[in-house]
This record gives structure tokens, C-alpha cells and sequence, in this order.
């Protein structure tokens, strides 16, 4: 560790539910996060450079058996990753976050909800600035990759709760 480096704890928690066609959560997880090297320069450059933030995020999943690597962006992702777009709605879902307190935001207000279209195998996720399906520009802020694959047929349902916590050490 570089000595000008502060020691700090951060990411993001994702808890993933498989809902049938239902309504039966069938699988839950919890996971941490990797930030891309592009995140964590997102985020200094916004905090202490005056770079624009996002207005707005969105999750995206993917269905290649990919592990996120720290040289993961938002142009590699789609790719490298093989992007998933068979669910509704029609973009990505939008990451609404509430309030941040004591160093910590989440979604639990309001969790991220795919519908499936098609029947697909889930490998992760990704949190990213651009809200087009298969886009290569933007900032990607999170990657993750879940500890088990899930298996969702046509009408089921991936919930994502992502929640970020920053703990100074």
C-alpha cells in the first residue's frame, strides 16, 4: 500500500432473489462486490476534482460464465461479460438508491427487478451509468459476480437489493 493511501473498507452487498412465475423465492444470496479500477477513478474524480456525477445508475446483468476482473469497464462489459437482455423492461433497470446514512445507500426501497423473456442461466451483475441494453460508453461503478448461477425460466423474476458502505479502517 502506497503510504499517502488512507486504509478504507467499501463496496457494494448485492442480495439476489429468484422469484417463480408465482411468486416462490426459490434462491437468495448475499455477495460483495468488485469496484473496476474505472469505478474507483469515477468516484475520486467526482469527490475531489469536481468531475460531473451520474444523475443515474442501472443494473445490468450477465449470462457468461465470467469471473469481473479490476480492468472491467462499461465499453469491455457487454462483451466480455455477455451482456443478458432478455428480460423486461426494455433497458436496463435503474439503480433507485435512498438516502445515504452513516456511510452506506442502498435500494431496499426500491430493488431492481428483471422479468425474464426467455429462459437464461445468470452469472452477475453489473452497476453502470448507461441505461441501453448492450451500451459500451458510460461509467461502470460495480461488478459481481453471484457464488451460485441462477437458472430462470421464461416469467420468473431476478430481484438485485445493491447497497454501497465506505468504513474508514
Amino acid at each position: 500500500m502506497n503510504h499517502l493511501q488512507s486504509q478504507a473498507e467499501g463496496g457494494f452487498t448485492y442480495i439476489v432473489e429468484v422469484v417463480d412465475r408465482n411468486g416462490n423465492v426459490s434462491q437468495r444470496e448475499t455477495v460483495h462486490n468488485l469496484i473496476p479500477g474505472e469505478g474507483l477513478d469515477h468516484m475520486m474524480s467526482v469527490v475531489f476534482k469536481g468531475t460531473a456525477q451520474v444523475p443515474t445508475w442501472f443494473i445490468a446483468l450477465f449470462e457468461g460464465n465470467y469471473t469481473p476482473v479490476p480492468t472491467l469497464t462499461a465499453a469491455t462489459f457487454p462483451a466480455a461479460a455477455t451482456e443478458c437482455t432478455a428480460y423486461t423492461p426494455t433497458q436496463r433497470v435503474e439503480f433507485v438508491e435512498g438516502s445515504v446514512a452513516n456511510g452506506a445507500v442502498d435500494n431496499s426501497a426500491s430493488r431492481a427487478e428483471f422479468t425474464f423473456t426467455s429462459a437464461k442461466t445468470i452469472y452477475g451483475g453489473v452497476i453502470t451509468s448507461s441505461a441501453a441494453k448492450g451500451s459500451t460508453t458510460g461509467v461502470l461503478i460495480s461488478a459481481v459476480r453471484f457464488a451460485s448461477p441462477k437458472v430462470l425460466d421464461v416469467g420468473s423474476t431476478l430481484r438485485v437489493i445493491a447497497g454501497n458502505s465506505l468504513v474508514s479502517a
